[in-house]
């Protein structure tokens, strides 16, 4: 069984693999059928993220998570699901919600998710990111109503920490922008570039203020991924300053299962990592043998929901779709009910839309026939079909 890093570990140096020759876990021929796949999509992992996998167990969920599946290549998805090119201002700058701005500040993470969303990130690593910093900056400083930054890749925590806190203190300096957030999958894949070296914490501590908070967005999927020594990590952070969240794609193999999804909701509410989003995995292109339908993936996310306490269940099931955010808020025999979270059309805040139940919908664009559309503005009534 894969074991439980303590404390014991926080000074370890980890070793990335970029190879999956270089997995010594897996069988000559496993490696060659494998090559294929990240032959497309790249892959890239540490020993300390592989030391979670129990090798004996060919459907573990760590294993599912981060090694590669032969079928990724089949012919299903796009690269960029949620058309996120289409709201890019320039290269590594997204600009969709008034008050949200997103840098694309790396380009590289310590281990890739194999239903990464962003799989052009690492296919074209040279295009994909962030290269005109001073360019984002004054973009940002020419919109006031920019009050939100999220800064993600890619890692941001892969970044040098000089460089990151070159690019937060850059933004701290644009008066009428109070949250800074910092997407990572750090505590995850490598919780010792928090707990063994002081300068990320010490990055939070010193920008993350009473008045402008730094939130620090974590991607815990499995509850295995709570070791010691990522809960410590977590810990170093919200002692630094940081407020935590998480959010976590629902993902097939790995946390489909409401008492596991129930368990690390627990688990993150304990620690003080608010439970944020629960995602409705992405149709990225290779994304098919991770993804589930929607509305089976409601029953999931409700069944764990009922398992656990008030604090844990704060979360939102949630699709990024090109059009917005848009919260699946429930569903009977017949139909299911969406809302929009956020859009970035104006004239889709707040929409609530009922439409005729597809148990074959993976996506919202698979949903054909509308039975109510209600805009916002209407007067507070109880919606549903008649």
């Amino acid at each position: 069984m894969p074991a439980d890093h303590g404390p014991s570990r926080n000074t370890i140096s980890m070793k990335n693999l970029t190879k999956i020759e270089q997995l010594d876990q897996l069988s000559q021929a496993e490696k060659a059928e494998l090559k294929q796949v990240t032959d497309e999509f790249a892959f890239r992992s540490n020993d300390y993220y592989l030391s979670l996998i129990d090798w004996n167990d060919p459907n573990d969920p760590i294993r599912t998570l981060i090694i590669p599946n032969l079928q990724e290549l089949d012919e299903w998805g796009r690269l960029d699901p949620s058309d996120e090119k289409t709201y890019c201002v320039m290269p590594g700058l997204e600009h969709k919600y008034p008050s949200t701005a997103l840098l694309l500040v790396s380009n590289v993470c310590d281990g890739i998710c194999r239903y990464c969303f962003r799989k052009r990130v690492f296919i074209n690593p040279q295009y994909e990111y962030l290269h005109d910093l001073p360019a984002a900056i004054k973009y940002i400083k020419q919109h006031p109503d920019i009050t939100n930054v999220l800064l993600t890749g890619g890692d941001p925590f892969v970044l040098k920490p000089s460089k990151l806190e070159y690019i937060i203190s850059q933004l701290r300096d644009i008066e009428h922008v109070q949250i800074i957030r910092i997407g990572t999958k750090i505590p995850a894949f490598n919780p010792s570039r928090i707990v063994g070296e002081a300068a990320l914490p010490e990055i939070i501590k010193k920008y993350s203020t009473e008045q402008k908070r730094i939130y620090v967005m974590t991607h815990f999927i499995h509850p295995r991924e709570l070791t010691n020594l990522a809960v410590n990590a977590v810990g170093l952070l919200q002692q630094a300053g940081a407020l935590v969240a998480n959010q976590a794609p629902l993902i097939r193999g790995i946390n489909d299962n409401p008492e596991v999804l129930a368990e690390l909701l627990a688990k993150l509410s304990f620690i003080g990592a608010v439970p944020y989003y629960i995602f409705q995995c992405r149709p990225a292109l290779g994304n098919k043998p991770y993804t589930i339908p929607i509305e089976q993936g409601y029953e999931i996310v409700e069944q764990a929901k009922a398992l656990v306490s008030g604090l844990a269940k704060r979360v939102r099931f949630v699709m990024s779709h090109s059009t917005g955010k848009i919260e699946i808020l429930g569903r009977t025999q017949d139909y299911v009910y969406f809302k929009y979270h956020r859009a970035a059309e104006a004239a889709d805040s707040g929409r609530f839309l009922a439409l005729v139940s597809n148990p074959e919908a993976y996506w919202f664009d698979d949903y054909t026939e509308v039975i109510r559309d209600y805009p916002i503005d209407l007067p507070y009534r109880s919606y549903g079909p008649e």
